[in-house]
């Protein structure tokens, strides 16, 4: 298992160790020892898995309070997997990294609490695994709006289908601060 730092140094990608061979594959998805060596918590508490079609954007999407740190990864298909820094006071506030996860590639991501989360499917379906390290939280539930032209994200579609929900975000300028996870300096 290899794990690779990004521009935001709280993201991490995971790139798991594959055994292949003429039968198939095998790969560790969750070693909570060798995880948090890399400073990934031990501690998921909820599983989640999506079923989206192509063009499909869900987020970008985050909890306050009961904020959710999340491994993320791809089990059939691609998405293209976006993180973006909400943590007020953060010096990466508002910074965002996105990433190509694929069933091919086997990639995962980990997204600490303090951050939004959202993909877009890029494939003509993509089955899609979180790891959660807090339970979901209906009335916790906070979100972003996709296009917001702050964060400038360039996502992989243009006219993306979206949820009613997600439909009706504000953008990370509009949000009041006691809506957004407070940066703790470590």
């Amino acid at each position: 298992m290899r794990c690779y730092d990004t521009v935001l140094p709280d993201i991490k990608i995971i790139e798991p160790k594959v055994f292949e061979d003429s039968r198939g594959f095998f790969m560790e998805t969750w070693n909570a020892s060798r995880y948090v060596e890399w400073g990934i918590p031990a501690n998921f508490v909820q599983d989640n898995l999506s079923l989206s079609s192509k063009g499909i954007l869900r987020g970008l999407h985050y909890q306050q309070p009961n904020s959710q740190g999340k491994l993320v990864y791809v089990l059939q298909g691609e998405v293209f997997d976006v993180a973006v820094d909400i943590r007020y006071g953060s010096p990466n506030f508002g910074q965002w990294v996105g990433v190509t996860l694929s069933a091919k590639n086997r990639w995962q991501i980990y997204i600490p609490e303090g951050f939004a989360h959202g993909f877009c499917v890029m494939s003509e379906t993509a089955l899609f695994v979180y790891k959660c390290t807090d339970f979901y939280s209906p009335s916790s539930e906070r979100g972003i709006c996709w296009n917001d032209p702050d964060l400038n994200i360039h996502w992989p579609v243009v006219e993306p289908i979206l949820s009613e929900k997600d439909k009706q975000h504000l953008q990370l300028r509009n949000i009041g601060i006691d809506s957004l996870v407070i940066y703790e300096d470590k």
